[in-house]
Order: C-alpha cells, then sequence, then structure tokens
C-alpha cells in the first residue's frame, strides 16, 4: 500500500514521501534539506531508493547529496539541460518515470526556472491522481517567474489546467495564505474565494497544511488558472491602465495578473 507524507523543510518548503508499507521502500520529491528526509526515514523505518527533482533552486535540491550517500543504488532523477547535474537518470519532457507500481508523465513546466518539469500520474495514491509540480502551481497561487517569460509559464499552467479535476497538486511551499491574500485583493468580489480563504486560515491555525489541493479547485478559484475568466480579465484591464500595460490576449491578462502579484 503506498503512502504519502509532506516533510516541513525550512520554513515553508514540503518535501514529498511517497512510501510502500510492504517493501518500506521511499521516493522523496525535491529534498532541499537532509535532514529532516534523514530523520523521518528513520522514524518510519524506509529505505529511499530514489529522489525526484523538478528544478535546480538550492531549496529543491541542496539535500540530495547527503540522502543519494546515506543509501546505495538511490536513483537521482531530474531534468536535463538544467544547472542541477546531480541526477543520475535525466529525463525529458513526453519521458516516464516508473516507481513501484506508479508510472510518471515527465511534463515540461518552464516559467519559474527553464528546467522546470512536472510528475504526474494516473493511478490512484489516496484515492486520487497526484501531481508532483515543484515551484509551478501553488495553492490559489503560481511560481515567480526567475527565468522564464509570461508566455511560457501560462502555457505551463495551461498544461497542468489540462489535467483531470480530480488531480491532487501537491506543490512544494506553504504559500496559501499570502497567496489568497492577493488573490482577495485582484477579485474582492469572489464569495467562493472569501470562503476558501476562511477554510484555509481554520487549517493552518489548527496547525495542518493546505497542500495538497485538488486541481478542480484550483481551476475554479486560482487567478493565475482563469485567464479567461471574465472576472479575471476585468481585474487585468484594471491593472493593465494603472501599470501602462496592453490587454490583447490571454497571455496578457496572465502577465498581468503576474505583475500584480509582483507588486502587491
Amino acid at each position: 500500500m503506498l503512502t504519502i507524507s509532506a516533510i516541513p523543510a525550512f520554513n515553508d518548503n514540503y518535501i514529498w514521501c511517497l512510501s510502500n508499507s510492504e517493501d518500506r521502500k521511499a521516493l522523496v520529491v525535491d529534498p532541499g534539506q537532509a535532514e529532516p528526509v534523514i530523520e523521518f526515514l528513520e522514524n518510519n523505518g524506509l529505505e529511499l531508493d530514489t529522489i525526484l527533482v523538478t528544478h535546480h533552486h538550492p531549496d529543491h535540491v541542496g539535500g540530495v547529496s547527503k540522502l543519494s550517500g546515506t543509501v546505495s543504488d538511490c536513483r537521482i532523477i531530474g531534468p536535463a539541460n538544467s544547472p542541477f547535474k546531480g541526477a543520475t537518470n535525466v529525463i525529458h519532457p513526453g519521458d516516464e518515470v516508473v516507481w513501484q507500481d506508479l508510472t510518471f508523465d515527465v511534463l515540461g513546466v518552464p516559467g519559474h526556472t527553464l528546467d522546470h518539469i512536472a510528475y504526474y500520474t494516473d493511478v490512484h495514491v489516496n484515492n486520487r491522481p497526484l501531481l508532483f509540480c515543484g515551484d509551478t502551481l501553488f495553492v490559489c497561487g503560481c511560481g515567480r517567474l526567475f527565468e522564464g517569460s509570461p508566455e511560457q509559464m501560462k502555457q505551463s499552467l495551461e498544461t497542468l489546467r489540462n489535467l483531470p479535476d480530480e488531480t491532487a497538486v501537491y506543490c512544494a511551499h506553504e504559500y496559501t495564505l499570502a497567496n489568497l491574500k492577493f488573490a482577495r485583493h485582484w477579485l474582492p468580489d469572489d464569495e467562493p474565494l472569501q470562503e476558501f480563504e476562511a477554510r484555509c486560515k481554520k487549517q493552518r491555525d489548527d496547525g495542518k497544511p493546505t497542500v495538497p489541493s485538488i486541481l478542480g479547485d484550483e481551476k475554479r478559484l486560482n487567478p493565475f488558472l482563469r485567464w479567461d475568466d471574465q472576472a479575471v480579465i476585468e481585474a487585468a484591464n484594471r491593472h493593465a491602465r494603472e501599470a501602462g500595460l496592453t490587454i490583447t490576449s490571454d497571455n496578457d491578462v496572465f502577465a498581468a495578473t503576474r505583475h500584480g502579484k509582483d507588486t502587491f
């Protein structure tokens, strides 16, 4: 039986761990720190055999070397053409990654970084297909554009938006309340957003993560996935007039929304 667990790291990172209760093997995603992973594995009697990397930022790969040195024959799977050179198995968009009974599709999602990939499987874990999306899609937010263009990021988010609504979205940070603060500013009359914010605040007050989210909820609530929603278009146009931007396409709506968040 497969289980997925969040391992908190730094101030707001989540390192995701998939484990099999029968053979005690484990896979971890984006281990920016080694120590919390080592402690989690030891406390749960698990043996690491695979590391998945979504992109090269240090808070996602900083613990890879130390972790891989604790076990023999640990696969380190990461994007090709990346500044991260520690992968034993380099992969490209369109490839597949097999672990246990899961087959992950490798999706190219540049924008936050140019090497960014995501991992999706339609095999259900906790009764849902799952997506490890790194820093591309957050709960009611998306990654900052450090390397890519708004057009690239919008296309990457469209790739994710096309996945099934029931998909569980495992992003790498607990940014939800900050993202919702902007989303509520951008769309102040959106009652579902207001209700979702109240629910997320309750979760955080109770010490619970807001991740994973459900992709269908992201499509309904997240302004960065709603470039063709009239309310988001109107908000983007208001911001564009103030910022001296031009809105002529869905790409422009997304770019204005991202600019709005960057300057919020």
